[in-house]
């Protein structure tokens, strides 16, 4: 069965994330009500359609909302990169399995911010692949870490809510570089593994008319 498909505008999008964090925190969304709970957000998609500026848009409306914002991205906390090249720069599924430290993620922000009311802002730079030697921030109570990312879904990360900026194979190998071509396997292989996780799958062909897709 095909899915329903609803387009809107891209401040509406927004607007749809904003309520669905909100309502996770409510307990309106089937989380929990728990007062002062932080609520963790995943943006993720391909760099094409830039995860992050989304990411970064959501940050004001959610203050204007009463909820504290951390910021953080998966790209700084990536593992060596002896260990996410160790089976070779060009392999799909090392490209999908090896690349994210999930484990440092969840202990240094995801599961932290819950626990101790802290997070690292980043871990490792991924150009230099040196640690950023960054300090402990504070959360205050109910923050919302809004993290962005890539192939970053489904992977094990301590997440409340994932919001997915999905592309069609078409347009994914239209924005892939040649050189880059190798890694289309690993987004093919990543769209059968996530169909049916995020709790917000929005088609981003184009970015001015995002599409929510309702299953």
């Amino acid at each position: 069965m095909s899915k329903r498909v609803e387009p809107i505008s891209a401040a509406l999008l927004v607007e749809r994330v904003v309520g669905l964090v909100l309502d996770h925190a409510a307990g309106r969304g089937g989380g929990p009500a728990t007062s002062g709970a932080p609520v963790r957000l995943l943006v993720d998609g391909h760099a094409s359609a830039d995860p992050a500026g989304l990411a970064d848009t959501l940050v004001a409306p959610l203050e204007a909302a009463g909820r504290p914002v951390v910021r953080v991205s998966v790209r700084d906390f990536l593992r060596p990169r002896s260990l996410r090249l160790e089976r070779g720069r060009e392999d799909p599924d090392g490209l999908l399995d090896d690349r994210i430290d999930v484990g440092a993620l969840n202990r240094e922000v995801l599961t932290r911010v819950a626990d101790r009311r802290e997070y690292l802002p980043s871990l490792r730079d991924p150009d230099t692949d040196r640690a950023t030697r960054a300090a402990y921030a504070d959360a205050a109570p109910g923050t919302v870490v809004v993290l962005d990312g890539e192939l970053a879904a489904g992977r094990g990360l301590d997440v409340d809510l994932t919001v997915h900026l999905a592309l069609k194979p078409a347009t994914l190998r239209r924005r892939t570089p040649p050189e880059e071509a190798w890694a289309l396997a690993a987004w093919d292989r990543y769209a059968q593994e996530i169909d049916g996780l995020p709790d917000l799958v929005v088609r981003f062909d184009h970015p001015d008319h995002p599409a929510l897709v309702h299953p």
